[in-house]
């Protein structure tokens, strides 16, 4: 079986048949990631579908040139996929089912407002709209959600965008983060040297001849010892 790494550049460079071997060999992750968010009135099945759009994803978008296994990036790609998933479904749902109930409620409080000459309290609009107290409660909290996470934020630049989508873009902040913190731990628990090593190999693209010019060594040292270092980083993830 070829390496991970061999079918993730085939998979990146179109390869259909190193893409579906990469996926085959990694549905596990999705099994085990799904079990998680079992119980919350979802089908596994469905759920497993969607994070296996999560894994493909994760094909796609991996740095071959981060010395971290694959399996590492996958897992928070496969949970935010399932994440937003249920996120966004929930919006959906909350809409479709209590919509009507949210239109009457508002309508129940306008009157009363004016009739009144103040805001009514939950059994007055329950009473004018006709449903129980605990289904005026639940249209309000679901209309203040769904309300809330559509409103427009401004940038610093003052252009407008939904909050739902300030949010798809910070989960993607927090899957890159997650990414640099893994990488900055294991780059901690290199010596000096070592850590030289790597950042001029790996983020300065140098040739093993010319660190082993500025580390004062030969081109051989170089290679052995960057094999050394990467045996131990991949260990360690």
């Amino acid at each position: 079986m070829e390496e991970v790494s061999v079918l993730i550049a085939k998979a990146q460079a179109g390869d259909k048949k190193a893409r579906e071997v990469l996926i085959e060999k990694n549905l596990g992750l999705v099994h085990h990631i799904v079990k998680r968010f079992l119980g919350r009135g979802y089908d596994a099945e469905d759920l497993f579908q969607i994070g296996s759009i999560g894994l493909m994803k994760a094909v796609d978008k991996f740095d071959l040139t981060y010395d971290v296994k694959f399996s590492t990036y996958a897992v928070p790609m496969i949970s935010g996929e399932i994440k937003r998933f249920l996120r966004d479904d929930g919006m959906v749902k909350v809409g479709r089912t209590l919509k009507e109930n949210g239109f009457k409620v508002k309508i129940a409080r306008e009157r009363l407002t004016q009739r009144l000459g103040r805001e009514p309290n939950i059994s007055e609009v329950a009473e004018e709209a006709g449903m129980s107290v605990e289904e005026v409660v639940m249209a309000m909290e679901a209309g203040a959600e769904v309300e809330s996470i559509y409103q427009s934020v401004y940038q610093s630049d003052g252009s407008e965008v939904y909050l739902v989508d300030k949010l798809a873009s910070e989960d993607r902040e927090k899957e890159e983060l997650l990414n640099h913190m893994l990488l900055q731990q294991l780059l901690e628990d290199l010596d000096e040297k070592e850590r030289d090593l790597i950042k001029m190999r790996y983020f300065q693209n140098q040739t093993q001849t010319e660190v082993a010019r500025k580390l004062g060594i030969s081109q051989v040292q170089v290679s052995r010892l960057e094999k050394r270092i990467l045996v131990r980083m991949r260990a360690k993830v």
